[in-house]
């Protein structure tokens, strides 16, 4: 279909449009002999999950090739109405350069899982110390497209335990030649001296942060990096933590909410790969329920995702990246299980005609 149309309360903008679809890319001005698909729908960016690791726990198993795993995840998402995902880390580079001209979403990916030797999941990490972090960093940072390179900052590995790895000037060192290079830097932390020491380094992203306290919100606020809370994940987060330590998930709802209260990009990363692909609507719901607001909540996979990964959203001339819904999402976040309409850059995955 080259041409095609929508109507309906277009979001975050929150006013009623008409949506043309050409040649795969929108357009609000309108197109001649474009079918008509859905009229009085809610229409919005396409889904986002900031945080999943397509090499892991793939619906095509572990005897599959790398590249069957990651576009085997990919789809998952796909059929979910993710159009897009982050991918900060890997154990290898399969996902490097997936993406719509494939038939999945667009796919961003951060190279593989830096950590010092012994220090994250066994076979997963590059692993390299203080003084080969620089040197890895950026070459992961070509490998990955060069946008995003991702450090382990602490992991609850049997012998040291959680505690930090890198120091803080091996991570300085890094955000300052990543940043030269155009790219960004993710962390994977749990501990509140880690997130700390991070922020203070100028890190763009805060990957889980499950122990983050409300004391070092304005910190973050004014950094300018997001948070991804990862709430899917938290049962086994529990599970992982020494006794005595699990009870500080606790404070992860208040600390998000605070967090949105100050104005950081707080996003929806499901961990993928530490579970099922394609979850990115529950890692919603489950922020609404943590507090946030439903359209807060609802931007964290889509809109608010977009604009932080420089992904564009309903503009003219955009690939038409979108989904349409018959009620609207921030009333009952439950219907983002089913789509109307499912657009990946002008082709549809979905359609439900609603004349």
């Amino acid at each position: 279909m080259s041409a095609w149309h929508v109507r309906g309360l277009v979001l975050p903008e929150g006013s009623v449009r008409d949506v043309w679809v050409r040649d795969g890319r929108v357009s609000f001005l309108p197109v001649e002999d474009a079918e008509t698909l859905a009229t009085d729908v809610v229409i919005l960016p396409g889904l986002v999950d900031v945080h999943a690791h397509l090499a892991l726990a793939s619906p095509a198993g572990d005897h599959a090739s790398p590249a069957e795993r990651v576009r085997a995840s990919a789809r998952a998402h796909l059929d979910a109405g993710v159009l897009a995902v982050r991918e900060p880390g890997s154990p290898d580079h399969s996902s490097t350069g997936l993406g719509p001209t494939e038939d999945l979403p667009s796919v961003i990916t951060a190279g593989r899982f830096l950590a010092p030797p012994g220090r994250y999941f066994p076979g997963l990490a590059r692993e390299v110390d203080d003084d080969g972090l620089l040197h890895a960093a950026l070459e992961e940072l070509t490998a990955g497209g060069g946008t995003w390179v991702k450090l382990i900052g602490d992991s609850p590995v049997p012998g040291p335990g959680m505690t930090p790895t890198f120091g803080i000037d091996a991570v300085r060192a890094v955000v300052e030649e990543v940043h030269a290079a155009g790219g960004r830097v993710a962390v994977h932390c749990a501990l509140p001296e880690v997130v700390q020491a991070v922020l203070e380094a100028g890190v763009d992203s805060l990957e889980h942060a499950t122990f983050l306290q409300e004391d070092q919100v304005a910190l973050l606020a004014a950094s300018g990096a997001a948070w991804v809370p990862t709430c899917t994940i938290n049962a086994q987060i529990r599970d992982m933590l020494p006794p005595g330590m699990s009870s500080a998930v606790d404070g992860q709802a208040t600390a998000i909410c605070r967090a949105v209260e100050a104005g950081v990009p707080v996003l929806a990363g499901t961990d993928a790969g530490m579970g099922p692909h394609g979850q990115v609507r529950h890692e919603i719901e489950l922020l609404r329920r943590a507090g946030v607001d439903a359209t807060t909540a609802l931007g964290a996979g889509s809109w608010a995702a977009r604009h932080f990964l420089y992904l564009p959203g309903l503009v003219e001339g955009a690939p038409a990246d979108l989904t349409a819904y018959r009620t609207d999402p921030r009333e009952d976040l439950s219907v983002l299980r089913d789509p109307v309409v499912v657009s990946l850059q002008g082709r549809l995955r979905v359609q439900h005609r609603l004349d």
